[in-house]
């Protein structure tokens, strides 16, 4: 097989991995948000009373679980655009152009350091939330299911299980997308080395072209 073919493969296999992790960001940090009534509880503090076991929340912005979002959107979108486009292109026998391949590497290195970012704000919003949560029960995983928070009607049910997944889909998708960055790199790269191929053998061509008029001109003569 080609290395053309094994690129577009690989290419292809990363981004329906991406697509499926997408939704292991989307869909679990929608319902936590669903379920807590619009507040996130990323970097979120608060204090233990002590009269009634509630958990007064000083919560944070809810930017963090949009943001979180918004990153699942653009992996979903771009991997969905990806896979179409690069099985139209394997289905013709072609390859992308130079320009796309460069827009490629553009905007894998761009969605990679955006998933990277979520990435950090998750876990370490996701602690803060945990250590709060671990002043009163022995784990966080623990805090989720109880009645914590009557003043907000939040649902606490599932945040631990919501907010696991959307780890593992952050981490899991940085993975891939720098995996999906380095074939974009080398798909340019070999661009680059069949351009310099052309120029070199454009230049031999032209040099035994002159060669061979100069035999000519000294035959004639």
């Amino acid at each position: 097989m080609a290395l053309t073919n094994i690129l577009l493969l690989s290419q292809i296999s990363g981004y329906v991995v991406a697509l499926i992790l997408s939704l292991c960001i989307i869909i679990p940090m929608s319902l936590h948000e669903d379920e807590f009534r619009g507040h996130c509880l990323l970097f979120s503090t608060g204090t233990w009373q002590e009269s009634n076991g509630q958990f007064v929340v000083n919560w944070a912005s809810q930017a963090y679980c949009n943001y979180t979002i918004f990153v699942g959107l653009m992996l979903l979108l771009t991997s969905a655009i990806q896979i179409y486009r690069l099985s139209i292109l394997m289905y013709r026998g072609e390859d992308s152009s130079f320009l796309s391949a460069f827009i490629d590497v553009v905007s894998s290195i761009f969605l990679t350091t955006i998933t990277l970012i979520a990435a950090v704000i998750i876990t370490l919003g996701f602690m803060t939330w945990c250590q709060c949560m671990t002043k009163r029960f022995p784990s966080c995983e623990l805090a989720a299911g109880n009645d914590i928070d009557k003043a907000d009607d939040i649902d606490t049910s599932g945040f631990h299980i919501e907010l696991g997944a959307v780890q593992f889909g952050t981490w899991f998708s940085l993975s891939v997308w720098v995996g999906l960055s380095v074939f974009a790199v080398l798909k340019l790269l070999r661009y680059h080395q069949l351009e310099n191929m052309k120029v070199s053998m454009y230049r031999e061509r032209q040099r035994l072209i002159e060669a061979a008029r100069s035999n000519e001109i000294q035959e004639t003569t």
